[in-house]
């Protein structure tokens, strides 16, 4: 009735789902009201989630949330002692198995998993529909969140040998480490998909041209961008090629032959890409360890969403760094205006700043890193680390003098004092961007204009932690 909205709230069929078999007055009046038992529930819920991943309609949203499936998915799982419950077509075969074994019976252990799965599927349907009531609300931080997440894997570890892990999936419909599909390689560990997720998302702040981010604990020792991905690949492990031992690499254009041999060259833990070519494919195929992940496509940097982590007994939510930085919009501070050349890669350097955990300092020249200081607790020393990197860089490629000669530098936070500008000025830096709004900006503007630099203040800081 109702245009199908009441049609399983019925004695008929939750007096038949909940009865006792061991009740003696359950018995009685399932008898009385001719209620028989039901031993198997099987509930596919409305499409909600598919309804509104579609972009539908708010109506028609809302005439996609399931009541009924809900109520006899969970008075079936209440039931479990004599109910079973399945709740996903994936779970059929299983069913079927286990019906085969126990000869059209099913076991207590086996009821009792899927009643706790079927729980868990009904709160997670419920999530969902909070969430998007909450999104229709403009509520970006409602009064209770619920975080619906399906286990992707059991991990052999976490971060260290004694800690034990997972890996669980909350969005599979946009481009991400969670939606790659794994065409080659090791099961991934914990790390590795940390690290992955880095990577993926530092490379696809850059579109316009092919472009390589080389990640080594969460952290980018190496990016670049070039005429094709070969090129990009090289310039970037130029910046730090023995960080780059055992990192994992980042592509935004499909991985072609020429590159994959290249990588080749040495050890990587896992490559990332949209897509890889047949010959590249053979080639990597070597490489039996090798995890190779492809994404279809790239994620779009400027998207919104959340990012959650965890503290000690609560979460933390912030909506996820998508700030796509403005030429228009930078303010240049010093006598000297930054030439066309050093404003693209101060652009390309500040680009890099969010993804390398702070403090951070990044050098760059002609669109590639050439010194990286990343997540010191002074910026003085960041600055001298990124430095100290880009001189071994050069000694590692025989050259005179460190790749900071000539380069930019930028900083993901303001200078609180004129000592870290003047120390990327002393590694040879000619242009510098950063956010500005220290107190002591115009000491800082001070000394860059005694050194005839130029500087640019964004208005933005890019902490990552």
């Amino acid at each position: 009735m109702m245009d199908g909205r009441v049609k399983t709230l019925n004695p008929k069929i939750h007096g038949g789902i909940l009865q006792r078999r061991d009740d003696t007055k359950h018995q009685e009046e399932a008898s009385q009201h001719d209620i028989g038992p039901i031993d198997l529930v099987i509930v596919n819920l409305y499409p909600f989630r598919e309804t509104v991943s579609r972009g539908d309609a708010f109506e028609k949203c809302i005439e996609n949330i399931d009541i009924g499936g809900p109520a006899m998915v969970r008075s079936a799982a209440k039931n479990h002692a004599d109910v079973t419950i399945v709740t996903d077509p994936t779970q059929y075969d299983t069913l079927l198995s286990e019906l085969k074994e126990q000869n059209g019976a099913t076991t207590l252990d086996f009821r009792k998993k899927l009643a706790a799965q079927a729980f868990a599927h009904t709160a997670s349907y419920d999530a969902a529909i909070s969430r998007w009531f909450a999104t229709q609300l403009g509520q970006d931080y409602p009064e209770t969140i619920t975080v619906p997440a399906t286990l992707r894997q059991t991990l052999r570890y976490g971060e260290n040998p004694h800690q034990t892990a997972a890996f669980y999936v909350t969005d599979q419909t946009t481009p991400s480490i969670a939606s790659a599909i794994q065409i080659q390689g090791k099961e991934l560990s914990y790390n590795n998909i940390n690290d992955t997720n880095a990577a993926l998302e530092t490379v696809s702040s850059f579109t316009q041209t092919p472009a390589i981010a080389i990640i080594k604990h969460a952290n980018p020792c190496g990016v670049a961008i070039g005429l094709d991905l070969l090129t990009a690949y090289e310039r970037a492990l130029a910046c730090d090629s023995l960080s780059a031992f055992g990192g994992i690499i980042a592509c935004n254009r499909p991985l072609d032959r020429k590159t994959a041999a290249a990588i080749c060259k040495i050890f990587s833990e896992v490559i990332i890409a949209p897509d890889i070519d047949d010959d590249a494919k053979e080639l990597l195929a070597a490489k039996k360890n090798l995890r190779i992940l492809l994404t279809r496509n790239m994620p779009d940097a400027a998207a919104k969403g959340q990012i959650i982590k965890s503290v000690s007994g609560g979460l933390l939510l912030q909506s996820r760094d998508n700030l796509v930085l403005n030429k228009n919009e930078l303010k240049c501070v010093t006598k000297r205006q930054p030439t066309e050349t050093e404003m693209k890669d101060l652009i390309f350097a500040f680009t890099v700043t969010k993804h390398v955990k702070s403090n951070t300092i990044v050098y760059a020249q002609n669109g590639a890193t050439v010194g990286i200081g990343a997540g010191q607790m002074s910026r003085v020393d960041a600055a001298r680390i990124a430095a100290r990197k880009a001189e071994d860089a050069a000694e590692t490629l025989g050259l005179s003098k460190p790749l900071t000669q000539g380069s930019v530098a930028a900083s993901d936070a303001f200078f609180p004092f004129a000592d870290g500008l003047l120390t990327t000025i002393e590694a040879g830096s000619t242009a510098v961007i950063q956010p500005g709004g220290s107190i002591r900006d115009q000491d800082v503007i001070d000394a860059a204009d005694e050194a005839g630099i130029a500087m640019v203040f964004t208005g933005i800081r890019h902490f990552y932690h």
